[in-house]
């Protein structure tokens, strides 16, 4: 099933939708490492921090926002500055309606736009459907890191997937 949404760069308005959306997995999911809840403060400090360069964006339908999408710095160290990192996050109710699809594709046209070699994503090795979609659009595996989280009495491992561009 596939939804009809807009895709545009997120506003500071955005950012308790955002925040709903991303903290929804804190508490239920090992897709985030996060153990606590993000405070919208956090999260609008977090969004000052992107603009042109590492665009935050969104899946917005009649003024509801249901998935969100960004790029950020893979590494501070200036020598990275070519590759970014996505980040990805769909309401969960919403999932498998061609959000994640939609976002990814925007997020990789914006990093082409903005002259950047790769995007690597940082993804939990239980999280199917995350990796199906990267790999879908060109993201190849290239580490698996055994055992570097720990969240609800397990260890997760996390798959390293990056896309030239």
């Amino acid at each position: 099933m596939s939804l009809t949404v807009t895709i545009r760069d997120a506003k500071q308005s955005d950012m308790e939708a955002i925040n709903e959306i991303y903290n929804f997995y804190v508490p239920t999911s090992a897709c985030t490492m996060d153990l606590e809840p993000v405070s919208l403060e956090s999260r609008k400090l977090w969004f000052l921090d992107h603009g042109a360069e590492y665009p935050v964006i969104v899946a917005e339908r009649e003024g509801e926002v249901y998935g969100w999408a960004s790029l950020s710095k893979y590494r501070a160290r200036p020598a990275y500055r070519p590759t970014v990192e996505d980040t990805i996050y769909i309401r969960d109710d919403m999932k498998r309606m061609g959000l994640g699809d939609a976002l990814l594709d925007e997020l990789i046209a914006r990093a082409k736009w903005n002259g950047f070699r790769s995007i690597m994503s940082v993804i939990n090795s239980e999280q199917v459907a995350s990796l199906k979609l990267h790999r879908k659009k060109g993201f190849v595996e290239v580490g698996h890191l055994n055992q570097v989280g720990y969240k609800f009495d397990q260890w997760v491992d996390i798959k390293m997937l990056q896309l030239m561009l």
